[in-house]
């Protein structure tokens, strides 16, 4: 039998617990792990509510991310082997928050010996996404780039990014987070009421690209910033970004590869902070909903 945190109808945090299964077995194009550590994002909440706009048979998996080794290969899987370290996705309705998860082969690569299986199991969400959305408008040297949202796992990276490109980084987040976002060599600014004030004061002539990791209210803040609206790129508000006259990140099949490839030469860490096991997995997820993370959360079955 096998662990696994479930969500059995959409909603709060009161449709969730652990329940006991078989170990799952893979499908053509799949893997399973034993999973080592599993990676907590925002849209673990946002699915469980039912955000996304798309429904999974209940009860559903949670987990979007994790790292492992892989104790069964399915059908036409060739680049894994029983007993191979790796970092992935889950396949289509299952989840990471688990004693074994199903990965989806072709969102998988393997994890570099230099890598923990903690910080890997970082990468395949906040760390794709900070590489997508600082690739996706090119900068040169010397250029700004904004971050909303600089003190959560995406933020982070993106702002260690920012500088392996030699980026000026601005970060904004709350007043708790500033040693954190410093850390990374950007310059902090706080969020809240007169954010883009105190962003022009350092950046009298604004910013050459704004990554907002939030969105809502205090995207529309700070949007006015970027030197042209189309330089303002959300992960999370497509919506509004789209109004304000910016674009949705675009996500690329590469980004994992590559990213994992980076962190593996210590160019970027993935910041993880607090470590919960399976049984505690709730707790970490309250703490993301309620928007009280530093860096990155993972759970270690």
């Amino acid at each position: 039998m096998s662990k696994v945190l479930v969500f059995a109808a959409y909603g709060g945090a009161e449709n969730q617990e652990v329940v006991e299964r078989e170990v799952p077995q893979p499908g053509p194009g799949e893997l399973v792990i034993e999973v080592r550590a599993a990676g907590v994002n925002p849209a673990d909440i946002m699915m469980r509510s039912g955000g996304f706009g798309t429904r999974r048979s209940l009860p559903s998996p949670m987990g979007l991310e994790a790292s492992g080794v892989v104790s069964a290969v399915g059908e036409g899987v060739d680049a894994f082997a029983v007993g191979d370290s790796v970092l992935g996705h889950p396949t289509a309705g299952e989840g990471t928050f688990a004693e074994h998860a199903v990965l989806d082969a072709a969102k998988t690569v393997a994890k570099p010996e230099e890598i923990s299986f903690a910080d890997a199991a970082a990468i395949p969400v906040a760390g794709s996404t900070a590489y997508d959305v600082t690739h996706q408008i090119e900068l040169e040297a010397g250029q700004t780039l904004l971050i909303l949202g600089a003190g959560g796992g995406v933020g982070l990276m993106a702002a260690q990014i920012g500088k392996v490109h030699q980026f000026t980084v601005i970060g904004v987040a709350s007043a708790s987070k500033r040693e954190l976002v410093e850390s990374t060599g950007a310059t902090f600014v706080e969020s809240g009421d007169g954010v883009a004030d105190r962003v022009r004061a350092v950046a009298p002539d604004g910013v050459d690209l704004v990554v907002d990791l939030v969105g809502g209210q205090p995207l529309r803040d700070i949007a006015a910033v970027a030197k042209v609206p189309e330089r303002v790129i959300s992960t999370v508000d497509p919506d509004l970004v789209g109004e304000l006259g910016g674009a949705a990140v675009v996500r690329t099949a590469e980004a994992l590869a590559k990213i994992t490839d980076v962190i593996s030469y210590g160019l970027v860490t993935p910041n993880v902070g607090r470590r919960f096991s399976l049984a505690d997995a709730q707790d970490a997820l309250a703490i993301v909903e309620n928007g009280h993370t530093a860096g990155k959360l993972v759970i270690v079955p």
